[in-house]
């Protein structure tokens, strides 16, 4: 009686496993639902560069092209500290601004013949905006508003003496593309590609200058950029001077934050200024991968990925970047503490 009770229950048990077991279909379904933290962007077909009522609209960014691309998952922010902190303690992951110098590599992407700087300048570090400038003598020289700050890092953002206490829901900053390519790798996500950065700013929307239509009076309230003389004086309109928390602005119409201003946001493309005006726009181009190769009109030696959304920097007077279609070169080795990233993923992707 005893063994045929046992039967009775392992029966029992099986039949009620096989009932809650989902079918493959649903496995799927479960597989595929939507991840923490991230929006789906449907694919659409839309006009990718410059919009035809842009007055800051520059020549890379033109002729403006039809671009179709597959849905996609995309961060609905920007990666904060807190995020790459978690990454960073999983992984003992050291970035590029925390390493030690190699002018063997580095000079590999200067002019021949560069001199060597002192062993004391060539030092980890990072790119940080200069807050103290009084007066600029030329706007083409950005170094006078940027500095190279020794121990410059992410958990560092202004050196050594400051820190990312309290500030788990900012953007991390300070990363170069091999940081943002391995933080991929182990969230199992990548970068967006240039076609598929537009795609998602734009939201609903298929041409507009801005994520919330075409109207730039809403800027300041829309955006964190800057107010006032640049790089001498930020007034401050937008409720901050520098860099903000992610979600400090209000989403776009897919609730997508911060995809203009806050911080520049680097891609998986090449920058090449010449891009757009050799493709062939007879018909709309299928999931664009970008330039084939780099072209950084500031320096040939170097090899530049293309950076989108501008930043807490960005003013009409300087960039003006605080548009969709904006688009700069930023060098694979560098960082500052106005670029940070954001993921993408494909439901494919979700499956392995």
């Amino acid at each position: 009686m005893k063994h045929y009770k046992t039967v009775l229950l392992l029966l029992a048990i099986i039949f009620i496993n096989c009932k809650d077991k989902p079918s493959k279909s649903d496995q799927l379904s479960v597989i595929t639902e939507q991840p923490s933290g991230m929006i789906w962007v449907e694919s659409k077909t839309f006009l990718q560069g410059a919009k035809q009522d842009d007055k800051f609209a520059m020549k890379r960014e033109k002729p403006s092209h039809n671009v179709t691309v597959d849905g996609f998952y995309i961060d609905e922010t920007e990666v904060t500290n807190a995020q790459f902190k978690d990454f960073v303690e999983a992984t003992n992951y050291i970035t590029v601004a925390e390493r030690p110098i190699n002018w063997d590599s580095m000079k590999k992407e200067l002019p021949p013949g560069t001199p060597k700087p002192h062993d004391s300048i060539l030092q980890p570090g990072s790119l940080v905006f200069n807050k103290n400038v009084n007066a600029v003598a030329n706007m083409q020289n950005y170094g006078q508003w940027w500095t190279w700050m020794i121990g410059a890092n992410w958990k560092h953002p202004y050196g050594q003496a400051s820190s990312i206490e309290g500030k788990d829901d900012y953007p991390v900053v300070h990363v170069a593309l091999e940081d943002a390519l391995e933080y991929c790798k182990w969230a199992n996500r990548r970068l967006p590609t240039e076609a598929e950065w537009e795609a998602a700013a734009l939201g609903s929307n298929t041409n507009t200058i801005f994520t919330w239509g075409n109207d730039d009076n809403l800027l300041n309230k829309s955006a964190n950029t800057w107010q006032g003389i640049f790089p001498t004086s930020n007034e401050s309109k937008d409720g901050f001077e520098f860099i903000s928390p992610v979600r400090s602005y209000p989403p776009n119409s897919i609730g997508l934050y911060d995809m203009i201003g806050n911080v520049w946001e680097i891609t998986s493309d090449l920058f090449n200024p010449n891009y757009y005006k050799n493709l062939n726009t007879s018909q709309p181009l299928n999931n664009p991968k970008g330039a084939s190769n780099s072209l950084s009109t500031n320096n040939p030696y170097q090899i530049e990925n293309v950076m989108k959304g501008g930043s807490f920097l960005c003013h009409q007077s300087y960039c003006a970047s605080f548009r969709i279609s904006a688009r700069m070169g930023v060098a694979q080795d560098s960082g500052s503490d106005h670029m940070g990233f954001r993921t993408v993923v494909n439901k494919d992707m979700l499956q392995n």
